[in-house]
C-alpha cells in the first residue's frame, strides 16, 4: 500500500498543528459557531443529535493492521469502544469530545491517516473496487490512478469551496462493485480495440434527493490526460454550478440543466488549455504502481487438497466459504469477507476488541492489510484456501463470519435518528427487526441476492434509491414512516428503484419487507434472482400484496 513521503507527513502534521489552533479558538470564544464550522467540516468534524462525529478518510478503502489497531485504540480512549465503517470506505466515531478532537486527529497522523476533506462543499476521499488487484475480471489494478487522484485532490486550492462536495469513484474491473454511476465522477479503467489500456470517463451521477445515473463524458482518455480531463470537469462545474441552491448545486443538475453535449464542449474546450501542463508520464505512473505490488503468494498453495475435505465435512464452515469467500486471481487463494452485520448488531459497526483482534488475524492471514466495502462490511483480500478453516473459526468467534454476504440481511444502513441531526426517521432499529424476522439462514439462503438499503433521510447515505429494496424514512408531522423502493441497482446495469407506493408506518416496515420477499419466493422463475423478477414483472404484484389490507 502506499506510504507517505515527507511531503505528505508534513501536511498532515501542520494540518493537526493548525486544527487545534483552531479549535482552541473556539473553546475560548474567539471564534463563533459559524467561523469554526468551516474549519471543522474540513476536518470531518460534524456536530450530530448527542455528540460530536469525527469521520476518518480510508483512501480507497485499504488499510493497514498498524492503522486498524490505531482505531481500536481511538476507540477505547476517545470514543464508547467502538467505530462505524461507512459507505464511503470511511470511518466514523460517534462520540468523541471536542477538545480532545485535536489529539485524535494527531493520533491517527502518526500511521498515516487524516481526517482532511471527509466533509464539507470539497473533493471527498476517492473509493473503488474493495476487490482491486486481486479478482478475476479485473482489466488492471485501479489503486495507483486512486492514490493519483488523492495526492491531487488533497487540499487543492482551487477546489476548495465548491458549489458542494464532489465524489470519485474509480474501478478497474469489468463488474462495476465500486458504483461508479451514480458518483459525480466515475472513472473506469477500459481496453480500446488497439489493447491499449486508458479511461472512461463519466460525469453527474448521483443519489439523495435527486438520483441520477451518470453518463458517459469521455469513451477513452489516454492514461497521461487523467489529472487534466478531471481538472477540466472540475473547473466547469466550480464556474457553472449554482451557489443559492444547496439542493440543485451537485454536478448531476448542473450537467442535466445544461446538457451533456454542451457541457461536454465546455469541458473539452477548457481542457485543450490545460491538458499539457497536467500530462502523467509514465514515470510517475510506474512509481506509484510500484506502492502496489503483489506480496509475496505461496505459489505452491494450489497444491493444498485438504480445503475439499472440510468443505465436506462442516456444513456450517461450508456455507461461510460459499457466501463469504470469492474467487481470487492466484490459484489457491480466496478473498474473505468479514461481515459487519451479524444479528442485533447496528450495520458497520466493530468494538476496540474486535478491531485488535482484526488486525492480528490479518497479519497472520492476509499480509497484514484490511480492506473496507461500500455495503459496510470487511475483506481479507489474499488469504490461502488451506487457511480458510482456521481463520473461519477465529472470525466465528469474533461474531464476524455471519454467512450473509449479499443476501437480505447485509443490509446498508445509515445511523438514522439514532444519531444524525439530518435524519428524519431511525434505521437501526429498523435494520434489527427485519435481520429478527429473517433469523432462519436456510431460508436466507434461499431467497439468495437481495440488497436492501435504508436511509433515514433524503441525503441517501446508504443508497436506498439504489437498493434492490430500497427503504427510505420520512417525518410525518413528527411521525415517522417509510417510503419503499424495488428494482434498484448500483452495479453494471445501473437503475434507480422506482417507489412501490405511499409509505408505510414504522411498525409496518419489517411486514412490508417481508411481504415482498413472499411475493418473489411464490412467483419467481427457475433461478431467477430478485433484481431479474422485478424487471420482468414490475412492482404491481408486489404493490396488491403489500397494501391489500390498507
Amino acid at each position: 500500500m502506499y506510504q507517505y513521503n515527507e511531503i505528505d507527513q508534513t501536511l498532515v502534521d501542520e494540518r493537526v498543528a493548525q486544527f487545534r489552533r483552531q479549535t482552541q479558538q473556539y473553546l475560548k470564544g474567539e471564534l463563533n459557531d459559524d467561523q469554526f464550522r468551516a474549519l471543522r467540516l474540513r476536518n470531518g468534524l460534524y456536530i450530530q443529535t448527542h455528540a460530536p462525529m469525527l469521520r476518518i478518510a480510508v483512501p480507497y478503502g485499504l488499510l493497514s493492521t498498524q492503522q486498524l489497531r490505531k482505531i481500536a485504540h481511538i476507540a477505547r480512549h476517545y470514543d464508547k469502544n467502538y467505530c462505524h465503517f461507512t459507505t464511503r470506505q470511511n470511518i466514523q466515531f460517534n462520540w468523541p469530545k471536542l477538545e480532545q478532537v485535536p489529539d485524535i486527529l494527531a493520533e491517527l497522523a502518526t500511521v498515516q491517516m487524516h481526517a482532511i476533506q471527509t466533509s464539507g462543499n470539497c473533493m471527498r476521499n476517492t473509493t473503488t473496487d474493495h476487490l482491486a488487484g486481486v479478482c478475476v475480471d479485473e482489466i488492471e489494478d485501479p489503486r495507483p490512478y486512486c492514490e493519483l487522484i488523492r495526492q491531487w485532490t488533497t487540499l487543492h486550492p482551487e477546489f476548495d469551496y465548491l458549489p458542494r462536495k464532489f465524489k470519485i469513484a474509480v474501478s478497474g474491473a469489468r463488474h462495476d462493485r465500486a458504483a461508479t454511476q451514480f458518483h459525480d465522477i466515475g472513472v473506469h479503467l477500459v481496453e480500446n480495440d488497439a489493447g491499449e489500456i486508458g479511461f472512461k470517463i463519466l460525469v453527474g451521477g448521483g443519489l439523495g434527493r435527486t438520483p441520477i445515473i451518470g453518463q458517459v463524458i469521455k469513451p477513452y482518455l489516454e492514461k497521461k490526460h487523467l489529472l487534466s480531463y478531471l481538472e477540466a470537469i472540475l473547473r466547469i462545474y466550480n464556474l457553472y454550478g449554482r451557489r443559492d441552491n444547496k439542493y440543485k448545486a451537485r454536478i448531476k443538475i448542473l450537467v442535466k440543466e445544461t446538457g451533456l453535449a454542451k457541457f461536454t464542449d465546455k469541458v473539452e474546450n477548457e481542457w485543450l488549455q490545460i491538458r499539457d501542463r497536467l500530462e502523467l508520464s509514465e514515470q510517475r505512473i510506474a512509481e506509484l504502481k510500484n506502492h502496489f505490488t503483489a506480496p509475496a503468494y505461496d505459489s505452491d498453495a494450489e497444491a493444498d487438497t485438504s480445503l475439499a475435505q472440510v468443505l465436506s465435512e462442516n456444513k456450517a464452515f461450508a456455507l461461510w466459504y460459499k457466501q463469504n469467500t470469492v474467487e481470487h486471481k492466484i490459484p489457491g487463494y480466496r478473498a474473505v469477507f468479514l461481515s459487519l452485520k451479524a444479528k442485533d448488531i447496528a450495520p458497520g459497526d466493530m468494538t476496540d476488541q474486535q478491531l485488535d483482534a482484526v488486525a492480528d488475524l490479518a497479519d497472520t492471514y492476509s499480509f497484514g492489510e484490511v480492506r473496507t466495502t461500500h455495503r459496510q462490511n470487511l475483506v481479507f483480500a489474499d488469504v490461502k484456501q488451506a487457511e480458510l478453516f482456521s481463520l473461519w473459526q477465529q472470525l466465528a468467534a469474533l461474531n464476524l463470519a455471519t454467512p450473509n454476504i449479499g443476501t437480505v440481511t447485509d443490509m446498508i444502513c445509515c445511523p438514522g435518528l439514532d444519531f444524525c441531526s439530518l435524519a428524519n426517521a431511525g434505521s437501526i432499529g429498523i435494520a434489527k427487526e427485519i435481520n429478527q424476522a429473517l433469523d432462519d439462514i436456510d431460508y436466507i439462503h434461499d431467497i439468495g441476492d437481495v440488497k436492501i438499503n435504508m436511509s433515514g433521510c433524503m441525503n441517501g447515505c446508504a443508497h436506498q434509491s439504489v437498493g434492490h429494496i430500497g427503504i427510505l424514512g420520512v417525518d410525518k408531522k413528527g411521525t415517522e414512516w417509510y417510503q419503499i423502493t424495488l428494482g434498484g441497482s448500483s452495479e453494471n446495469e445501473a437503475a434507480i428503484g422506482e417507489r412501490l407506493g405511499p409509505s408505510v408506518a414504522k411498525h409496518e416496515v419489517t411486514q412490508t419487507i417481508l411481504a415482498i420477499l413472499e411475493v418473489y419466493v411464490q412467483q419467481r422463475q427457475e433461478d431467477e434472482s430478485f433484481l431479474q423478477m422485478v424487471n420482468r414483472v414490475g412492482i404491481e404484484p408486489f404493490k396488491e400484496r403489500v397494501y391489500a389490507a390498507h
